[in-house]
């Protein structure tokens, strides 16, 4: 199984299969103080985080804003404003990437207005989910004319599409959008595996997925919860990238016994690929690949 997944991988990836995308995910719309002291939520916090992460050596990072008096999620494109333009100032190469998850916020102008940001504050990446979905408590409600509408205002403004999947359908979809040209290569996908009513944390689901994904593709494994060490484990062993992070898994261990910060969560990432011999890329290697070009408004 691993061996056809590694062989259509190098077929249709862009990339060398020694190389290690690492997303990094610090905070998400779940995980709250209550449940983890851990996790970043105040944008000093989120900075502070970015930057260690950045020394260890990630090479993008998945942004979500938080209200910065109560912790709960929040759309107001001012927040994504300064964690990006704090996160500029220590990393201007930085591969940056907002959220406009459907989880909570469901009208095109509050999923919409952190992609109208200008200047050193512009990201150069954002979400996007790829059809509804439920989660064990909530829906993610994302119809074919918001993807739509999300999509082509991404196209419009020069802001690659984030392509969030969950299960294989997702990827169906994706090629109705590239035959309509409202996405084009080259295409970044994060293959999100272990949600309840989704694709599951294992080698059949996750080879399908990475055999159906269109060519021009790069394509990272996420697992939720316990299941992240190990998806993670699965991708740099088969050529894939990671998305890492508590936004996705709040513990060290899968017993449930320790809390995880995130610069261990991203150590134990580094000490896995260099047991495997493979090798983070360099962030401007990367924008190559994906041809996401440098903010021209990024501060000198």
């Amino acid at each position: 199984m691993i061996a056809m997944t590694r062989r259509n991988n190098q077929m249709n990836r862009l990339a060398d299969s020694n190389r290690l995308c690492i997303n990094f995910t610090p905070t998400g719309l779940i995980p709250t103080k209550a449940k983890t002291p851990y996790v970043p939520i105040t944008i000093d916090e989120i900075v502070k985080d970015v930057h260690e992460a950045v020394e260890i050596g990630i090479t993008m990072v998945h942004l979500h804003a938080r209200n910065q008096k109560t912790g709960r999620p929040a759309w107001e494109p001012e927040l994504y404003a300064d964690m990006i333009t704090q996160i500029r100032k220590f990393s201007p190469d930085l591969i940056i990437c907002v959220s406009t998850s459907g989880r909570i916020f469901n009208t095109f102008e509050k999923r919409s207005a952190c992609l109208f940001l200008e200047g050193p504050a512009k990201p150069d990446m954002a979400s996007l989910t790829l059809s509804s979905l439920n989660f064990n408590k909530v829906a993610s409600v994302n119809t074919p004319n918001m993807i739509l509408q999300l999509a082509s205002e991404m196209a419009k403004r020069g802001i690659k599409a984030e392509l969030e999947v969950y299960d294989s359908g997702m990827i169906n979809y994706s090629n109705y959008l590239i035959e309509k040209a409202v996405l084009k290569p080259p295409h970044y996908f994060n293959l999100i595996l272990g949600n309840i009513a989704c694709a599951q944390a294992d080698l059949l689901h996750a080879g399908i997925m990475v055999r159906d994904l269109p060519a021009g593709s790069l394509w990272s494994f996420a697992g939720i919860g316990e299941r992240q060490l190990q998806m993670n484990s699965i991708a740099i062993a088969t050529g894939g990238g990671v998305r890492v992070g508590l936004e996705d898994n709040i513990w060290f261990d899968a017993k449930r016994k320790k809390l995880a910060t995130n610069i261990e969560l991203l150590k134990r990432i580094i000490e896995v690929a260099d047991m495997l011999d493979c090798e983070p890329y360099k962030v401007l290697e990367l924008r190559k690949i994906l041809n996401v070009e440098l903010n021209a408004g990024r501060p000198e």
